[in-house]
């Protein structure tokens, strides 16, 4: 049986003859995918984005969730079709150089290391913030020194201490919302009054205050920079592909909880929280969250949510550090990056791009004392087009993959993707046009101007340093079955 590339050791083009990369372990489980994809859907995006969502668009926001939503499940189709034909590590960079070619594998794999890094250093100013909410006294610089070097040492140990890591941190976010939820259902059921609302609950606040669309077309419009910010990090599912024990399992299963995600963590918290609360006084008398607890007559409401938003913050910090790397690694492979990131240690860790993401935070220690409350709108902007860009990508190699498999009469895939061309056509143009919000409204309008550089950047580094193998397009082994996963049986 062939071995896809993550799964032996691969020589890394454009190295020299002593540069070989070592292989990663394939240590992440079931249980621990599935907790990623639960937990991968719930971070600052839900517990403080949501707020500033509601603000632009009213309760029309819920619509704006469930259509971004279902582009993101057709951006993790295409992942997962590809992730199962070809599971490898280096994921959508490794795909894109595949099939559109080396340049784009080149520019989608940096601007995904770009954006988790963009990404971690607002994570770790963020968890500052809230243990500050504990110890007042505590320079916020300390936590965020801590943390780096508490996470950036799990990481370089084995790949199952982070899935286990995951696995706890996404349990305790699915146990907090799903415990909101009937909190806040609870207080519409039987009459109490939620904790500092104005009106009582009940689902007429949806329609009670402006109506769905209280600030029109343009504010649903608007709130999709926020609600795609609060989808990015999903995509993280198809990197887990070159270190999944069983890959051609665990990633349809993962991938295929994407609605469920959407409606319970985004549609149904939100739609319970308007229900509770008119959508203009939400995030203005302290988190709603707590409100919710509030209601119920529960003192520690405040600590309970901190140390929530904790856990969330630790997850996302986790999961950047993880992501960063592996894509990394990919790069190195593939001549786009160092040879010294495709090096791991005897734990089956790339141990080189785990020092690289650590030294990248630490200037969140430099800036957290500077940086105002007011930049996590840009940082947010960046990383929203950094996300959607990386999105066009993954559906775009998609596209290039289906053709060539029609082209040349390969095997079909295992997992294919549905409403085959017409879903993918239509991702791509939502993707476009989120770019081009982000342009229209003059918060987030520097999110394409940094995302423009940085994509010059790109193609300048690419001409001048990228040589030899990097100039060719990735090899990648065709792991298709001659029968579908779906009617695969498990003999053990």
């Amino acid at each position: 049986m062939q071995q896809a590339p993550s799964a032996a050791p691969t020589a890394t083009p454009g190295a020299t003859a002593g540069s070989v990369a070592t292989a990663l372990n394939r240590g992440l489980s079931v249980r621990h995918i599935r907790f990623m994809a639960l937990g991968s859907a719930i971070g600052t995006g839900l517990f403080y984005g949501s707020a500033s969502a509601i603000q632009k668009a009213g309760p029309a926001v819920l619509f704006a969730y469930m259509i971004g939503g279902a582009a993101v499940f057709m951006v993790m189709r295409a992942l997962g079709e590809m992730a199962v034909r070809h599971p490898v590590s280096g994921s959508f960079g490794q795909y894109a150089s595949r099939y559109l070619g080396p340049l784009a594998g080149f520019v989608t794999g940096w601007t995904y290391v770009f954006e988790m890094a963009i990404v971690a250093i607002a994570d770790v100013t963020a968890f500052s913030i809230y243990m500050g909410f504990w110890f007042p006294q505590v320079d916020r610089w300390i936590w965020v020194l801590a943390i780096i070097l508490f996470l950036g040492a799990l990481n370089l140990l084995s790949v199952k201490v982070f899935g286990e890591l995951e696995f706890w941190f996404s349990l305790i976010k699915v146990v907090a919302i799903i415990a909101m939820i009937a909190g806040g259902a609870a207080i519409i059921a039987f009459g109490f009054q939620a904790g500092g609302s104005s009106v009582a609950p009940g689902l007429g606040n949806l329609v009670e205050h402006g109506g769905m669309f209280p600030n029109g077309f343009g504010g649903l419009l608007a709130a999709f920079a926020v609600v795609m910010f609060a989808f990015g990090g999903i995509e993280m599912i198809g990197i887990t592909a070159g270190e999944a024990a069983n890959p051609k399992k665990v990633i349809p299963q993962a991938v295929n909880t994407v609605p469920v995600r959407v409606l319970l963590f985004y549609v149904l918290t939100l739609g319970v929280l308007m229900s509770l609360f008119p959508w203009n006084e939400i995030g203005t008398n302290g988190s709603p969250f707590v409100q919710i607890f509030d209601g119920l007559g529960i003192p520690a409401a405040p600590h309970i949510l901190n140390a929530v938003v904790i856990t969330a913050a630790l997850s996302a910090i986790n999961s950047d550090i993880f992501g960063a790397g592996r894509i990394l690694y990919g790069l190195s492979q593939q001549g786009h990056a160092p040879a010294s990131f495709g090096k791991v240690s005897r734990h089956g860790v790339p141990w080189m791009t785990v020092v690289l993401m650590g030294g990248i935070l630490l200037v969140g220690v430099i800036l957290n004392a500077v940086i105002p409350e007011d930049v996590f709108v840009i940082i947010a902007s960046i990383a929203t087009f950094a996300t959607v860009w990386v999105w066009v990508m993954i559906l775009a190699s998609h596209v290039a993959m289906k053709r060539e498999i029609a082209r040349k009469g390969l095997p079909a895939s295992e997992f294919p993707s549905p409403l085959w061309p017409a879903a993918s056509i239509l991702a791509i143009a939502f993707m476009g046009m989120v770019i081009v919000i982000l342009g229209v409204f003059e918060d987030t309008r520097v999110a394409l101007y940094v995302g423009a550089a940085w994509l010059v950047l790109l193609l300048v580094a690419y001409r001048l340093w990228v040589r030899g193998g990097g100039r060719q397009r990735a090899e990648l082994v065709d792991e298709t079955a001659a029968i579908p996963v779906v009617k695969e049986t498990a003999a053990k």
